[in-house]
């Protein structure tokens, strides 16, 4: 036994019941189904409403980026980032850069479409032809962990879906593409720019990848690029799975071609399926958390902040333990802002200036860190003593732990 049950729209009005043998009970508005029951569950078209709030219908933590509002930046905090090395540029955002003479800046800015606060901006710094074997790429590395249900490299593998918002000062042709870790597997995907320094909103199908490697632990499972300029050998065919490393196809736009030139993107969602849905806004704390999985900066509260304490085993040398915000992906290494900007204080006498710091990875994990810490020789500060490590005042001082891909 089975039901539709349709509340009509026209004619008579009032409601109109069908009996078939489905199995299955529809509820409908005007003769279009609006919630579905069957054996596998219930399937609800479009949201939930309650006294004007919408709620919406779709999976949580579908978007499988992290911090693609782009507003996050541990790092630089909204400063310009020009570096000819591989760096981060916002929070899980990552410049893959190789062999460009006029190395283009990037920065977190607040020019951003409506319902997003910030966004990443290239800025090319001078007009080149880059050669062959050399990219410009702001890219995200997905953990394994978190693409496994994808299924890539097997038969079953699932289609993706790309959303993201745009603004180039240069109209036509770009790319967004996406490999396995080794880059011996690449899909590319061409998009539109119509209108010069407008926002956008774009989006993009990949069918799921049956071949290759894609790896499925907390290495990198699978890699989403912006390329905004490489040489030609990164070339390739769009719509379609290549065996090697391609990321743009000829003929798609060079943002170092123009001196000035300008390209920003934001809201960025990668999901499951062949349709794009709306971005999904965590809680700033849940993005947050999930951007310290991969790295955690400390200090910069006050100039004298304490961020962790330990025991001294001789006049100089001091383990120090620092808690670690989220667990991290795996032990992470040590980043400063300068080492003499940290001191280690015992309580009562004067603190001795950090001479050297370095994680003792046998004591540490991703959970917590045992600093080892070394300063000049302090008969106060023997063996056996409770030691602080604190910042040396300053506001700048910081201590930094990166698990990156």
């Amino acid at each position: 036994m089975a039901i539709t049950i349709n509340a009509k729209t026209s004619g008579a009005g009032g409601l109109e019941t069908t009996a078939d043998n489905t199995g299955n009970i529809n509820i409908q508005s005007g003769g279009s189904t609006v919630m579905s029951v069957t054996s596998s569950g219930v399937a609800v078209t479009g949201s939930f409403s309650q006294n004007g709030a919408v709620y919406s219908t779709q999976p949580s933590f579908r978007n499988l980026i992290i911090n693609g509002d782009m507003r996050i930046d541990q790092r630089n905090a909204g400063s310009a980032v020009t570096s000819a090395t591989n760096v981060y540029l916002t929070d899980r955002w990552q410049l893959q850069i190789s062999g460009t003479t006029n190395t283009p800046s990037f920065q977190q800015v607040t020019d951003a479409p409506t319902g997003f606060q910030y966004s990443l901006k290239a800025t090319s710094n001078g007009s080149e032809t880059i050669a062959a074997n050399q990219a410009v790429t702001p890219r995200q590395r997905l953990e394994g962990f978190n693409v496994a249900h994808l299924l890539y490299g097997t038969a079953n593998a699932k289609t993706i879906t790309v959303s993201f918002w745009v603004k180039s000062s240069l109209t036509g042709t770009w790319n967004v593409s996406v490999s396995n870790d080794n880059f011996t597997r690449g899909y590319i995907k061409e998009y539109t720019v119509s209108s010069a320094n407008t926002w956008e909103y774009k989006t993009v199908t990949i069918p799921g990848d049956t071949s290759g490697t894609w790896n499925i632990n907390n290495t990198t499972g699978l890699i989403l690029m912006f390329p905004v300029d490489t040489g030609t050998d990164l070339n390739g065919a769009a719509n379609t799975w290549l065996a090697g490393n391609y990321r743009t196809t000829a003929g798609s736009n060079r943002l170092l071609g123009t001196s000035g030139a300008t390209f920003y993107v934001t809201g960025v969602q990668l999901e499951v399926g062949t349709t794009a849905t709306d971005f999904e806004n965590l809680p700033y704390d849940v993005e947050l958390a999930r951007c310290q999985r991969y790295f955690q900066s400390f200090g910069g509260s006050n100039v004298a902040e304490t961020v962790g304490q330990g025991t001294s085993f001789s006049t100089t040398n001091t383990y120090v333990l620092i808690h670690l915000l989220q667990t991290m992906r795996s032990v992470p290494s040590l980043g400063y802002s300068a080492v003499g900007d940290w001191r280690l204080h015992y309580p009562g006498v004067t603190g001795q200036e950090a001479t050297v710091m370095a994680i003792s990875t046998n004591d540490s994990n991703n959970t917590k860190v045992i600093v080892n810490t070394t300063t000049a020789t302090n008969a106060s500060m023997g063996g056996g003593k409770c030691i602080q490590l604190t910042a040396d005042s300053t506001i700048s001082a910081r201590l930094t732990f990166s698990a990156e891909l």
